[in-house]
């Protein structure tokens, strides 16, 4: 039995819908039901990746705190962080302290676990007086003239199961893609998934390595490689075969082999948020669009 009385488990056949029906409410045009569904597909179900915090009214879901466990190398050493997640309250039930109970209780539930929490939020002001911290981050520029020599890139279709195999592959035994901020080898791909899945992946078979990517006409935006290498820019920009003149990388381009000019940014207009000890703090890096909460 669980220590906390908001804790609940997916084991409840019933939790999910009745989540999701909350969380669609409060996020209406997300369509998360579809994505959860879409996850499972890909075999990384969410709820194998989530510990859910529900305050009900009678079946009703009022109010939900998520936990994820993130594995990441920050300053070049392994850490497990959690992730605080969908945090959601019903139009109808807030201003009564639902939310202070719940993240009361999760964050006993995290202090026993992890020395460090994250989340991406645009609203700072309510999870400041839980102890957690805006950190800024970077996105890193770089001018160029590149032109890859053919159409070397893959775009990996997620109905293909073969397409599935691989990308589980990879991201089972990827290595950071910095060793400032990165995500480790992840067992429970969910949250990649989540954030990566329903956008455009290319798979670059010379390389071994998936890329997250968009190009706008000319300028290429980087937000993850996941492999069991990480390229140098060079061999990265010579499977693109389009001409690019500028680069826009969303994590620290320390493994890239080139040098790029650092700019704080706030991706997606989610700034980063951290509760407890964060080795990188300071210095210059963005936490990857995939592993973000």
């Amino acid at each position: 039995m669980s220590l906390y009385r908001f804790q609940k488990s997916f084991a409840d056949p019933t939790l999910s819908e009745r989540l999701f029906t909350l969380l669609e409410t409060v996020f209406p045009g997300l369509d998360l039901s579809n994505l959860a569904k879409s996850t499972r597909a890909m075999g990384a179900p969410w709820e194998t990746a989530s510990t859910p915090f529900i305050r009900f009214d009678d079946d009703i879901a009022i109010a939900h705190v998520g936990v994820l466990e993130i594995p990441l190398q920050i300053m070049g050493e392994s850490v497990t962080v959690g992730g605080i997640h969908a945090v959601a309250t019903h139009p109808e039930y807030r201003r009564r302290g639902y939310y202070r109970e719940i993240m009361r209780e999760v964050l006993d539930y995290c202090d026993r676990r992890y020395e460090t929490l994250v989340l991406t939020t645009s609203q700072p002001e309510l999870y400041e007086p839980f102890g957690f911290r805006v950190v800024e981050e970077h996105k890193f520029i770089k001018q160029c003239d590149a032109k890859g020599n053919g159409d070397r890139l893959q775009l990996l279709n997620l109905s293909d199961s073969n397409d599935v195999k691989l990308l589980h592959r990879l991201l089972k035994t990827r290595i950071p893609v910095s060793n400032v901020v990165g995500v480790l080898p992840q067992q429970e791909k969910a949250l990649f998934c989540v954030n990566e899945a329903t956008r455009p992946l290319y798979y670059a078979e010379d390389l071994n390595v998936i890329i997250c990517m968009e190009i706008e006409d000319t300028q290429l935006k980087l937000f993850d490689v996941v492999g069991t290498n990480i390229p140098t820019l060079d061999a990265l920009l010579a499977q693109i075969p389009q001409l690019i003149k500028e680069i826009i990388v969303y994590f620290s381009p320390d493994r890239l082999n080139s040098t790029f000019q650092a700019i704080p940014h706030v991706l997606d207009e989610a700034l980063l948020m951290v509760r407890g000890k964060f080795a990188a703090e300071g210095d210059l890096f963005m936490l990857p669009r995939s592993a973000r909460c």
